[in-house]
């Protein structure tokens, strides 16, 4: 955690450590911000048996489709392991320097798993730019368990969150301890994350001479945008979401932006914690969508054959806990595509 130490000879110091940290202090607070709203909204098996979207979702899958879903999600349980055991090897300091690779393990951890979904409801594509746009677009169907279906949209400076009633208020320096903290600060997590996106697509678009807008008067690139040009590449947005959000963990392990996490003074351990249990929820849902088309048998086959350092591991565990009693106590889903 920062130090928030009393007034002494060495203040100076302190404050000034205080002050490089903040932006690392921030970055944790969002992701301990959504740990905690996943821990505290969660439903019993993650609320998934109860949306309309997932009771209907089926897929018709040749040997050829179901190996390559399979594929996806070996690449998503051997990254997630990946995570898992450096929390279990690292102390403090180990965790601090790790954050170069465990920033995009956490990333392409979510991603594989999501792309294992996306297959299995026709969506087959890697590029990153689609995927966002088809899961913003299933974010906003429902087809995600309340405690991550929230969701920004609209332009820039008239942005609107939804499905988190508590996001308008000011987000604090203070780790969350109620609903309203965490809230707050996933809400200021939308907006910075929107901002930057529409910042970005402006870049994207005024760097196309056939996109640009120009000076009706002039000609010329407009330098200047008003509300009404912003709202011209809305669209291009698409929605703002919990996996753009975790898009911010994409950081270059070379750039100089994680050597300022890095050197911070916050709390590592809670920081590497804190991504497992977001990535262990988002892993789990899409798991039992996959769980769900490929059949549950076949599933239970691919999780007992599973390389060894899988065996007897957070997959089976999951199976266990979360996929199993969805698919085994609602038998009106159907379990079988």
């Amino acid at each position: 955690m920062l130090h928030l130490q009393a007034a002494d000879e060495n203040q100076p110091l302190h404050d000034e450590a205080w002050r490089k940290s903040i932006p690392a202090q921030v970055f944790l607070n969002y992701f301990f911000a959504l740990s905690y709203h996943i821990r505290e909204a969660d439903d019993a098996a993650g609320g998934l048996q109860h949306l309309p979207f997932f009771r209907a979702h089926q897929a018709e899958l040749t040997e050829a489709d179901q190996a390559a879903v399979e594929k996806m999600l070996l690449n998503c349980w051997s990254t997630e392991y990946a995570l898992r055991a450096t929390a279990e090897l690292g102390n403090e300091d180990y965790l601090r320097h790790a954050l170069h690779w465990t920033f995009p393990q956490a990333y392409h951890a979510v991603t594989a798993g999501l792309q294992a979904f996306l297959y299995t409801a026709g969506v087959r594509t890697n590029n990153p730019s689609l995927i966002r746009r088809e899961v913003g677009r299933l974010v906003v169907r429902n087809a995600y368990p309340r405690p991550v279906s929230f969701y920004a949209a609209g332009s820039y400076g008239d942005f609107s969150i939804h499905r988190l009633p508590l996001a308008g208020y000011k987000a604090g320096l203070q780790i969350a301890g109620k609903a309203i903290d965490a809230q707050a600060q996933i809400g200021q997590f939308l907006r910075t994350t929107r901002k930057q996106k529409a910042a970005a697509v402006r870049q994207q678009v005024q760097a196309n001479p056939n996109t640009a807008l120009r000076s009706q008067k002039t000609g010329k690139l407009l330098d200047k945008w008003t509300a009404q040009h912003w709202q011209q590449i809305t669209w291009r947005l698409g929605y703002t979401t919990i996996f753009d959000l975790l898009g911010r963990l994409r950081i270059s392990q070379t750039s100089r932006e994680i050597e300022r996490y890095v050197e911070a003074d916050i709390d590592f351990n809670l920081f590497h914690h804190s991504l497992l249990d977001i990535v262990s929820y988002l892993n789990g849902i899409h798991e039992t969508y996959v769980a769900k088309a490929l059949g549950l048998e076949r599933y239970r086959e691919l999780v007992a054959n599973l390389p060894q350092h899988l065996q007897n591991s957070f997959v089976a565990e999951r199976l266990r806990s979360r996929i199993e009693p969805v698919l085994t106590e609602t038998p009106q889903l159907g379990m079988a595509a």
